[in-house]
């Protein structure tokens, strides 16, 4: 895993960093999910995301919508709420919290 001090979504540098599953755990177990991808990928596909990235991506994004479209880094910042939303908090300081909606079930 790359650098756990620098969000792999927004950039930032010398935040504390989250494990984001890019393939959600609670799809594993989902035959479509395991036909498209081997154990190793469904367990290694992980970002080091700050909170308010990983909150602002489940916020968005439901679990199984990640595991079907949104399962790189690429796709995830494709998507262009995320983008904006990286673009946005990209240059705030690394302790800056902000209000996320409640996240999509």
């Amino acid at each position: 895993m790359p650098d756990a001090s620098q969000c792999q979504i927004c950039g930032r540098t010398a935040v504390r960093t989250t494990r984001h599953h890019l393939i959600p755990r609670r799809t594993h177990r989902l035959k479509r999910i395991r036909k498209r991808f081997d154990r190793d990928d469904r367990l290694g596909r992980i970002l080091a995301v700050c909170r308010p990235c990983h909150s602002h991506i489940h916020a968005v994004l439901g679990e199984k919508e990640l595991a079907e479209v949104y399962n790189t880094r690429a796709d995830l910042l494709a998507h262009p709420d995320i983008a904006q939303f990286a673009q946005w908090i990209a240059d705030k300081p690394a302790g800056f919290k902000p209000t996320i909606r409640r996240p999509k079930r």
